[in-house]
């Protein structure tokens, strides 16, 4: 790219040689002189009061270091509703929870430990779907609570819905049902708890958010957060699943601080399955009004949230929700409401997309539905709805860089190019969606921010301290290569360190596609603060005022005059003698022009917002409703795309996601039981299921953002499931509503269309 050395340029992930070789070590991977291994016991039952915990015989087993039970510890009360404990006492809410917990010398003998643990029960009736859970006389899951609806409500209106819908050309309403699906991470939840002799704890930890981490659980525990330490080595997958505290957290360091040994406490892949978040299941009641020539006047949602037994960040994803219902296209009139429900059933947390790929589904199913009922293009009906720069919708949202319509035009013209050839007696549909997110940040906390600190040593090597955390997403490079650009070294000439509370600055956590532009922004305010005073340091060398020098290719040079340069190294070295040893350092700290949403949801929440769209091709057998997705064109707003290599690789892991589900993924949990245990049931994806996919990085240059940089981390995953429905529905003529569409249902559907 013209005018840049690194910036714009296919750059290889720093840590993917080590993974591909086999060198990263994972959290799993991690041992400790002294390493104690973990184990819990989880209710038998989804309802049910404790009798009796009897860990007598674990306790004499040889090897044993410390068994716990809520008994034994203090029952402080952590999570988003502070509604959840470490150990349950007097009675077990759904089969996650945690009733006991054993520490040995080896995984082996904490298991047997656990065997030897006895538990009686007495069962208590329960409730599994949300709306039998607010019939009056229904069981409560927390009875000091009187109710099993959730305290919290989103409720947000704006214009006048009712009467835009009684003016309305056409009307379409449906309810869409989304399932429990899992991250499904190749590498299974796990804690490390380490106490020091002075009662400081140290936790290993595939958190996303250490620094919220380190105060919850700092809380959980009784403590102060300055006596936890927070380390972060290489995670197997996360996708939103680090975003809270868990008991398995709370556990581990609970362990070690009785057994006064490190202790591990790590899932085996049942144990994933049956205790890992989720994304939550819901249910959206959507209307969408038209006028006659297709500008949508009105819509209305109202979802009904299956919470689980305890609130994590599945119960919040409304949030992101109603930003879809009032922002996916322009629409003057919109009415969000929630039913959330305390159930018995397993409880959900944050998932890539966030309550977007759900919301998604619903609106773009429902605009295809509405083109129909107005006989207009489906494509052309988007169009005629798009938002566009300068734009402030419903709540507020600031609408400045954006390409719905270029990323609509995109995607359109790439699913056409090259398709591959039918098969035979097969029916094939394409179909469209478009997508909104926040693409600068997301202010869900008082800070949004993101701190950073660069230091030049004397040899030319630069460091990136920086708060931001690298669990996958290739965050390490891309904030990398905007330190090397801004500073004018070579991006081997860059480390970033990222992994210890201890050293690294504050930031609010890896969530809402954030790090690149707020982590982004604080590295580059940091790296052209080092900069100056590189250059304040090399005037003296060149005689000339720092403002006729630049640094570029690594060197310093007079811009008017190139040739007289001197590498950037030297004058750093030469820093250490002639300024009396000063140390080139510089901290930032970026925290975006945003606004919380205030009690009506109104706030603009993001510095800049994105978009794209994806059309997909597929191929439906009608005589077993098996479907063949044979083509994803996906477009995205990117505001400049820094690294396209990762960037196009992030389009295509959130393909890989979506299509998993919208077609195979589905978490199956029957009266609170999860029977979906292992990959065999869970059908992920493979390789070679995969459909051809074709990227386009649409670039808007945002003003605000690292470069012109957006977010790009959520935006694959989101409009995958819709733009597959409407294809489907385009190929066989059926509307399907419940996700996954697996082919029982296709065929089901197509056999009740037949006379």
């Amino acid at each position: 790219m013209a005018g840049f050395d690194v910036i714009g340029k296919a750059t290889p992930k720093r840590d993917g040689a080590d993974k591909v070789l086999g060198r990263t070590r994972f959290l799993h991977d991690l041992e400790l002189p002294r390493l104690a291994h973990g184990k819990i016991l989880r209710a038998r039952h989804p309802h049910a009061r404790i009798v009796r915990i009897d860990g007598a015989r674990a306790r004499a087993l040889p090897g044993v270091l410390a068994v716990l039970t809520g008994d034994d510890v203090e029952p402080i009360p952590f999570g988003f509703a502070r509604d959840q404990t470490a150990l349950k006492r007097g009675k077990v809410r759904c089969i996650r929870d945690e009733v006991a917990a054993v520490a040995a010398e080896t995984p082996e003998i904490a298991q047997e430990a656990l065997d030897l643990i006895r538990v009686e029960y007495v069962e208590l009736p329960a409730v599994f779907d949300p709306l039998a859970a607010l019939a009056p006389g229904a069981p409560l899951v927390h009875e000091e609570l009187g109710t099993n609806a959730h305290h919290l409500r989103y409720r947000f209106a704006h214009g006048d819905v009712d009467r835009a819908v009684g003016q309305a050309a056409a009307v379409v309403e449906d309810a869409y049902r989304l399932n429990f699906v899992t991250p499904a991470c190749l590498g299974t939840l796990v804690a490390i708890a380490d106490w020091d002799h002075a009662e400081n704890l140290t936790m290993w930890t595939t958190t996303q958010v250490p620094f919220l981490y380190q105060k919850d659980l700092a809380a959980a525990l009784g403590i102060t957060g300055d006596r936890v330490r927070v380390l972060q080595p290489p995670v197997g997958g996360n996708f939103g699943r680090g975003l809270d505290l868990y008991p398995i957290d709370v556990i581990a360091a609970l362990l070690a601080r009785v057994a006064r040994r490190p202790v591990k406490v790590e899932f085996d892949r049942v144990e994933e399955f049956i205790a890992c978040p989720t994304r939550e299941p819901c249910t959206i009641r959507l209307r969408t009004a038209a006028d006659r020539d297709g500008r949508l006047v009105a819509r209305e949602a109202h979802v009904t949230i299956d919470n689980g037994a305890y609130t994590s960040w599945g119960s919040t994803t409304p949030y992101v929700m109603l930003s879809t219902v009032a922002g996916l296209y322009r629409v003057p009139n919109v009415r969000f409401d929630t039913t959330i429900v305390y159930t018995n059933n397993p409880y959900s947390g944050s998932m890539r997309g966030y309550g977007n790929p759900e919301s998604t589904f619903a609106v773009e199913s429902q605009m295809d539905d509405l083109a129909d009922a107005l006989g207009i293009d489906r494509l052309e009906l988007r169009r005629r709805n798009v938002v566009k720069p300068g734009d402030v919708n419903p709540q507020g949202f600031v609408i400045t860089s954006f390409a719905m319509t270029e990323c609509l035009d995109a995607a359109a013209e790439d699913i056409r190019k090259d398709p591959p050839p039918p098969r035979p007696g097969w029916k094939r549909g394409v179909g469209y969606a478009a997508m909104f997110h926040v693409g600068g940040g997301a202010r869900i906390y008082r800070s949004d921010g993101c701190g950073a600190i660069v230091k030049l040593d004397d040899f030319g090597k630069v460091t990136l301290i920086t708060g931001a955390s690298e669990i996958g997403q290739g965050s390490e490079t891309v904030l990398a290569m905007i330190v090397a650009e801004t500073l004018g070294v070579p991006l081997e000439r860059v480390d970033v360190v990222n992994s210890d509370t201890s050293v690294r600055p504050w930031d609010v956590g890896t969530h809402a596609s954030r790090t690149t532009f707020v982590g982004g922004n604080a590295a580059r305010l940091a790296a052209g603060k080092v900069k100056a005073q590189l250059l304040e340091m090399a005037a003296a060398q060149f005689e000339e005022p720092a403002a006729r020098l630049d640094v570029k290719g690594g060197f310093v040079f007079v811009t008017a005059e190139p040739r007289r340069r001197l590498p950037y190294e030297q004058i750093a070295r030469a820093g250490h003698f002639t300024h009396h040893g000063r140390v080139l350092v510089a901290e930032a700290f970026y925290d975006p022009p945003t606004a919380m949403l205030d009690k009506d949801f109104q706030g603009n929440v993001s510095a800049a917002y994105t978009s794209a769209a994806q059309a997909a091709l597929v191929d439906v057998d009608p005589e077993t409703g098996k479907v063949e997705v044979r083509r994803v064109a996906s477009a995205h707003d990117v505001g400049r795309a820094l690294n396209p290599l990762a960037a196009e690789g992030q389009v295509h892991g959130g393909i890989h996601m979506g299509l998993g589900y919208a077609l195979s993924e589905r978490l199956v949990v029957e009266e609170g039981q999860v029977l979906t245990q292992s990959f065999m049931d869970y059908a992920v994806l493979k390789a070679a299921d995969m459909p051809q996919i074709a990227v386009r990085l649409v670039e808007t240059l945002d003003a605000e953002g690292p470069f012109g940089a957006k977010g790009l981390g959520e935006s694959g995953v989101i409009p995958v499931a819709a733009a597959v429905r409407n294809a489907i529905k385009d190929a066989v003529g059926v509307r399907f509503n419940e996700l996954p569409i697996t082919p029982a249902r296709v065929r089901a559907a197509l056999q009740a269309t037949r006379p």
